[in-house]
């Protein structure tokens, strides 16, 4: 990883499921900067999917964000796993300011018809 790259602004894309929350960061343009999930963190199995785990993997990734010089940051949730609140919640207190934090899940629109 070539972290002599200073980055002000970035976006972080939360993507939770009920069994495990990837979190990756891109800059403006969407080119992906780092990424971290409770495996990389040393979690395994159903432990994955916990909030707690989520919250570490969001905290290895706000220390790797600084060594980027990362200062703010636009939060994209995807998701309806139990791990986003808690990563959401994290990148707020590690001192990384959050300009914004939109939810992009996607909805259906059809009806139920079959």
């Amino acid at each position: 990883m070539a972290k002599n790259i200073k980055i002000e602004r970035a976006v972080i894309h939360i993507h939770a499921t009920f069994n495990n929350t990837i979190i990756t960061t891109t800059d403006l343009n969407g080119h992906p900067i780092t990424w971290k999930t409770p495996g990389s963190v040393g979690y395994k199995g159903s432990k994955k999917g916990t909030p707690y785990a989520a919250q570490i993997a969001a905290e290895s990734l706000a220390r790797e964000l600084k060594d980027y010089g990362v200062r703010s940051v636009a939060i994209r949730v995807k998701g309806t796993g139990s791990g986003r609140q808690s990563v959401v919640q994290t990148i707020k207190a590690s001192g990384i300011r959050v300009e914004e934090v939109k939810n992009v899940t996607p909805v259906s629109h059809s009806k139920g018809r079959r």
